[in-house]
Parts: C-alpha cells; sequence; structure tokens
C-alpha cells in the first residue's frame, strides 16, 4: 500500500507539478485540461486510461465536450502518495502531446 505524504512532501509535490491545484476540503489534486475538439479529449483519456490501468491506480474525471478535470488520490492511503503526483506527471506529459491547455 502507498504511504500517504504528509502536508510538506504534499505541499512540495505540489508546487513540481503545473495547473494542479489542492481539491478542497479533501486531500486531493485536481487539474482541468481542455482540447480542441472532443476526439482530442478522448484520445487524451484513452491514453491515460492505459496508463492509469498499468499503475493499477485509476483517476477520478469527468469529459463534457472537449474539457477533462481530472482529480488525484489514493483512496486506500486516504489522502496523496507518490502514485497521485507519478499519475500527475504522465497525465501532463500526455496533456501536452495532445495540444491541452
Amino acid at each position: 500500500m502507498a504511504t500517504r505524504l504528509t502536508p510538506d512532501a504534499s505541499s512540495a509535490a505540489l508546487s513540481g507539478l503545473t495547473g494542479w491545484t489542492l481539491a478542497d476540503p479533501r486531500e486531493a489534486i485536481s487539474r482541468r485540461f481542455v482540447f480542441s475538439d472532443f476526439t482530442a479529449a478522448f484520445a487524451f483519456m484513452t491514453q491515460v486510461a492505459l496508463v492509469a490501468e498499468k499503475m493499477d491506480h485509476h483517476p477520478e474525471w469527468s469529459n463534457v465536450y472537449r474539457t477533462v478535470d481530472i482529480t488525484l488520490t489514493t483512496h486506500d492511503a486516504g489522502g496523496l502518495t507518490e502514485l497521485d503526483v507519478a499519475l500527475a506527471k504522465s497525465i501532463d506529459r500526455i496533456a501536452a502531446a495532445h495540444g491541452a491547455r
């Protein structure tokens, strides 16, 4: 099981991520991604799903047309862990490749 990050470690991790914010009141991080159209958003989600499945760590997300909202937390640990940080970094790389704003 992943170990929950301390508040200081969570802050440090968040400072190393672009566009991610704390999802109050939960111990989670969130980010909104906007794409050129629905097809680009769906392609992004498909690639994230493949990475998440390999990590066995799945995001909470929603999609409306060209917008994808993602929240990351580790339910088993009761908050943020390194798994969330690693998945956020992977998501950012995928988003950049799909032209997210």
